[in-house]
Order: C-alpha cells, then structure tokens, then sequence
C-alpha cells in the first residue's frame, strides 16, 4: 500500500480525534501532577495513567460529537467550523460510533490502573466522565443542546480532573487543587464559547440551544472575557492564600488575554476559527507557566 493512500485512510481518522482539543484534557492533569511535585509527593504511574486516560475520553467524547451532531442536524453543509468526518461522509457514521465506544473502553482500561491508587472514587469519577462524554450529545437529553454545555465543560475539564489527580497522587483534597481546577475550567469554557459563538445561527435551525443562542453573541463574548480573567485572579488567590509568590507566574501571560478580547470583539463566522487555537495556546501558556511556579 502506498504512503499516499495510508494518509488517505489515516487523514480522516486524525481529523475525527481533533488532536488539536487533546490539551483541554492533559493540561488539569499536568497541573495537578506539578501541585503534588511541588509538594514532594507526586507519583510517574499516576500523571501517565491519568494523562493517557483523558486523552481517550478526550478523543472519544470528540468522536461521539462527530456522530451525534450529524444525527441531529447540528453538523450540515452550512457548518462554518472544522470539518466534521461524518457530516462530509469520509467516514461512515457507524464506524464513528464503533469508535468512540472503542476509545471509552481503553479509557476505562487505563483507569483499571488507577483503582487501586484511588479506590471506589476513582471509579466513580471514571464511569461519571464517561457518562458525561456520550451526555454532552447524546441520550435523551444532551447536555450541549439545552445550554448546558459549558458547566459540563467547566466541571469536567477543570475541576473533576484536576482534583481527581491531586487526589490520585497523595489521597487528599486541597484548596489549592480546587482553585487550579476551575483556573483551566474557565479557560476550557472560554474554547466552547469561541466554538458556540461562531455556531449560533447554525445551532438555532439545529434547535441546539447553547447559551450563545440562548442569550446571544453580546452575552457570549463577556463570558468569554469573563474565563479568560478569572484564571489570573485564581493565580493570585492561590499564591496569597499560600505565600508562594511564584504562582505568579502565568501573569506573564496576561497581555495575551487582551489581544484575544479584541478579537472576539469584532470577529464572527469562520473569521473566529483562528481563535479557538489562540485560546487553547494561552491556556497552555498560562497552565505552563503555573506548574513551572507550583515546582519552585
């Protein structure tokens, strides 16, 4: 088989995984994996297990999306977004499904690992997460098309994660876990704000009513500022509350938050494609610079 028809096959594949959100899932593990270093007690099996296991979620949420929004009518030649591989048939929609039931269950075989770090919790946040995955568009009522999309995002890819590998490195839950969990909880909402901004007219025929149909794109683009700030406040909580100056740190990254909130001011359609990867670049960024200051 030639090396251009390998690509071709693998192509779509890739496209379907969205390897370019996988950093929404590994970032709150990384945080909390430098929170647990800094306070000597952090653990290799346990940032490796907990990172491949939220990639996998990650990839399998992603490919459910794929396969519910073409069902729905969420996904359609009018889409403006990345291309979705069901909506655009190159791949067909039950192998999609097959998919991402495949990811959830090597998901759940990395939390295999995990139990018997964590015990009954862990299994409970794994089955929870899972669930959540397929419920954000799928069930009898999807999360993401009853504005409920960026609670779910905010709980599961801030806190839930973060605090779950605090916990899985040391047994314990601390302040400082939660206020770093909705730090890259607010920045993770901020991606779907861009990514539900850009959609709205779309959703609305679709009857996906995310918040930005729900209450329009003036509300959205505060929000939008709104997580973009907040995780600057929460650095400066966690160092006064601890006295460790260096959580300072991701204020480096500060002035990029403004170029962003002139951005979304004045974009819309396609135009705020760019963005969505802009915004996940200052959440690497700043959850960079943070487990940097967690380790000094």
């Amino acid at each position: 088989m030639s090396a251009s028809v390998e690509r071709l096959r693998f192509g779509p594949w890739l496209m379907a995984a969205r390897p370019a959100t996988l950093p929404a899932g590994v970032l709150p593990v990384l945080l909390a994996t430098a929170l647990a270093h800094g306070e000597h007690r952090a653990r290799g099996d346990v940032a490796l297990w907990a990172a491949l296991g939220a990639m996998a979620i990650q990839i399998g949420t992603n490919l459910f999306n794929d396969w519910a929004d073409f069902f729905r009518g969420a996904d359609t030649a009018e889409r403006v977004g990345p291309m979705r591989v069901t909506q655009r048939g190159l791949i067909p929609p039950q192998r999609v499904l097959q998919a991402a039931v495949a990811t959830f269950a090597a998901a759940a075989s990395c939390g295999l690992f995990l139990i018997p770090i964590g015990g009954l919790p862990i299994v409970a946040v794994g089955i929870v997460s899972i669930a959540a995955g397929v419920l954000y568009t799928g069930g009898p009522y999807p999360l993401a098309y009853h504005g409920l999309g960026d609670l779910f995002v905010f709980i599961f890819f801030g806190l839930v994660a973060t605090v779950a590998t605090y916990y899985l490195h040391t047994g314990t839950v601390s302040s400082t876990s939660v206020l770093l969990g909705a730090a890259v909880g607010f920045f993770a909402t901020a991606i779907l704000v861009v990514n539900n901004l850009r959609d709205r007219h779309t959703d609305a025929r679709a009857h996906k009513r995310t918040l930005a149909v729900r209450l329009g794109a003036p509300f959205s683009r505060v929000q939008y500022g709104v997580c973009l700030l907040l995780p600057y406040v929460l650095a400066v909580a966690t160092a006064v509350q601890n006295a460790a100056w260096p959580r300072l740190l991701p204020l480096l990254s500060l002035p990029w938050v403004f170029v962003l909130l002139g951005r979304i001011g004045r974009l819309e359609g396609a135009a705020l494609n760019p963005l969505l990867g802009q915004t996940a670049r200052l959440e690497l960024g700043y959850t960079v610079l943070m487990a940097l200051g967690l380790i000094l």
